[in-house]
């Protein structure tokens, strides 16, 4: 019962709430909802301490048979693992405290019912995705988390900017979701089985041995006869396009900071604890599959590098403080993908885990921040908020000093993401991996702007001179406990989940802690060696820090003209990073505009012209044309129709004397 509570009270929640909302009344689906999440997430502790910090095993526990379709056959099944129970923690812990928050954040909106039914609905279709037993299970929570995220983002539908955001990023994640279709699609055509214990013991012995004779082809993809290796790559790669979908990797990323048109405790979900994680968990999850196919590891590497690097050049110049924290999540997404491409499982999730508390902890900083100042996004309307709520002010200077990786290398002092983002940056320099030295570049240098646009955002909204309106400033407060309280709690985890957990998750205690859950040989080899780095790699991240933390502070404390004049200097290049490097133009002309074409054409052509005009309304027409020319001939004129007789008799006479003539 423990587990399916864990799982299907979120699900009860969504039930009750978008079924009953008018009959039971907004406050009561917020209590409902909230309280079965609180409930969901305490458990979710009692799994994780039990299976991953305690003697528990692998728990697989049978729901229902689901299919069985020739020799394609599984169950819904719960499969409870290291990997699960610390999703668990992150999915329910996160999406608890959003929903506290949200009573206070959306007090006053309308149809409360309905978010909260929206809110629980996506928590129940992340909740599957981490616990499923096989991928067609895993592609159900999948795209419950697509169609939810689209209900969220969209929940304001009178705004026509959240209703394309909404359909923006339906459709970039259908691009992603095909190509992991495809993916799941060749992973049963090699192990003929959907199913994880099936993939996994069969790709431990799926490969021929080193110097054995090259086998037939097993699969053919576009026209392409793939051997055991090349097949592996192949489908791999496909499944790593649907994380890039889902996890808004470098090309698929357009949607991500769309998705800020929702509320911001949607924000915070989607981007610290639910859909944007679940890419990464899929890799992780695949991780013995993946592990035979390093042609597509590097691929994954070298993505994951220019994703980090790409997001964190765009968020150095962004305005609206919700896109700054966006681009900061897509930036760390490209960390844990660099860490999967190298073999770093481990650390990969330990970022997961991490970043889920100092991500929510800045997006529900910046809902208090943006509740206080009456709707304002804008961090250049902002400015000397930091005296007048000084709780969300801190709160803030504790996610962005988790983020930026605040501690002193080679000491257990420092924050969360100090301990898990180096643990990557090291693992990456030790690995074999063919880009390592291209992603460990890349990583510092986005070390420097993560740090660089993060304390932009604390100097420009909490520091300086109050910029917004003097009616604005007059209103400005801290939020209510219910938001504030939330926020206390993930301060806490945003401060402390690195120096409690480093040991377990990429540590002494890490094949304890996994239990078999990651694929091991790779990662032990890197837990050993990544300790063991020149000491200038472990001091480059701390002094990239650094380095932004005081060019921020010039900027925007001690020379506030300097960015201006920075900006007019480079105009092209201040264009071209605000402008996002002009991947929403580009797609506009190679992908929106020829597609829209083409719909008309087959719309005012095919639909209109074709089928319309020589179908349904042609032969319609050409009955109403016949109809009003015989209408005619009944002109109600009685010497009209002495005249037709008159015709009608002499044409029969004149038949009648052809006729016997002849």
């Amino acid at each position: 019962m423990l587990y399916y509570a864990i799982v299907f009270l979120p699900l009860l929640g969504f039930l009750a709430a978008g079924l009953f909302g008018k009959s039971l009344g907004s406050k009561a689906c917020e209590l409902i909802t909230s309280g079965f999440m609180i409930i969901s997430a305490l458990l979710s502790w009692v799994v994780f301490f039990n299976i991953a910090l305690g003697d528990g095993e692998t728990v697989r526990i049978t729901v229902l048979h689901w299919v069985t379709s020739g020799t394609l056959t599984f169950d819904w099944a719960l499969r409870v693992d290291t990997l699960t129970a610390v999703m668990l923690v992150v999915v329910n812990t996160v999406s608890a405290l959003v929903h506290i928050y949200s009573i206070g954040y959306m007090h006053d909106d309308p149809h409360r019912a309905r978010f909260f039914a929206y809110l629980s609905l996506f928590t129940f279709a992340m909740l599957t995705l981490v616990t499923s037993d096989n991928l067609i299970q895993m592609f159900f929570g999948w795209e419950g988390v697509g169609l939810a995220s689209y209900l969220l983002i969209g929940f304001w539908y009178q705004k026509p900017s959240a209703n394309a955001a909404a359909m923006k990023a339906f459709v970039v994640n259908r691009v992603g979701d095909f190509g992991f279709l495809l993916g799941i699609f060749g992973v049963f055509a090699l192990f003929q089985s959907v199913d994880y214990n099936t993939i996994f013991s069969t790709a431990a012995n799926y490969l021929p041995a080193d110097g054995a004779a090259s086998e037939a082809p097993v699969l053919n993809f576009l026209g392409f006869a793939l051997d055991k290796v090349d097949a592996l790559t192949v489908v791999c790669l496909l499944l790593f396009m649907g994380a890039m979908g889902k996890s808004a990797q470098f090309l698929l990323h357009t949607w991500l900071p769309d998705a800020m048109e929702g509320p911001t405790p949607v924000s915070a979900l989607i981007h610290a604890a639910t859909m944007v994680t679940a890419g990464v968990f899929m890799v992780a999850r695949m991780s013995p599959v993946f592990e035979l196919a390093p042609n597509a590891l590097l691929i994954v590497t070298i993505i994951g590098a220019t994703t980090a690097f790409f997001a964190a050049t765009v968020g150095l110049v962004q305005n609206d403080i919700k896109r700054v924290i966006a681009y900061s999540t897509c930036s760390q997404l490209g960390y844990m993908f660099v860490a999967l491409g190298v073999g770093a499982y481990g650390a990969a999730v330990f970022h997961l885990f991490t970043h889920a508390f100092f991500k929510a902890l800045l997006f529900l900083g910046a809902g208090s921040v943006i509740h206080a100042v009456s709707g304002e996004q804008d961090m250049r309307r902002m400015g000397g908020l930091g005296k007048l709520i000084p709780t969300t002010y801190w709160m803030m200077i504790i996610g962005t000093v988790a983020l930026t990786g605040v501690g002193i290398p080679g000491t257990m002092i420092g924050a969360a993401g100090f301990f898990s983002k180096d643990a990557i940056i090291e693992s990456t320099f030790a690995s074999m991996s063919g880009a390592s030295g291209y992603a460990f570049f890349l990583m510092i240098v986005a070390a420097m702007f993560t740090s660089f646009y993060s304390w932009r955002l604390i100097f420009m909204t909490f520091h300086g001179k109050a910029r917004a309106s003097a009616e604005v400033m007059k209103h400005v407060h801290d939020s209510p406990q219910v938001m504030l309280v939330p926020l206390y709690i993930l301060a806490v985890g945003a401060l402390f989940a690195g120096v409690f957990f480093v040991q377990y998750f990429f540590g002494d205690h890490y094949d304890a802690f996994w239990k078999g859950a990651l694929y091991t040989s790779a990662d032990n080899h890197l837990v050993e060696e990544y300790h063991h780095v020149p000491l200038w790699v472990k001091w480059s991240p701390f002094a990239a820090m650094a380095i932004g933390f005081v060019v921020a502070w010039i900027f925007y404390i001690r020379s506030p003209e300097m960015p201006k004049n920075l900006a007019a200097r480079h105009r092209g290049l201040y264009q071209f990073l605000l402008n996002k490097w002009y991947f929403d133009e580009l797609y506009d002309f190679l992908f929106v505009r020829p597609a829209r074409c083409l719909g008309r054409i087959f719309w005012k052509g095919g639909d209109g012209w074709l089928i319309d005009g020589h179908g349904p309304d042609g032969v319609a027409a050409w009955v109403v044309k016949v109809t009003n020319r015989v209408v005619k001939l009944q002109s109600g004129y009685l010497y009209h129709y002495a005249f037709a007789m008159l015709i009608g008799v002499a044409a029969l006479v004149t038949w009648m004397m052809l006729g016997s003539f002849f």
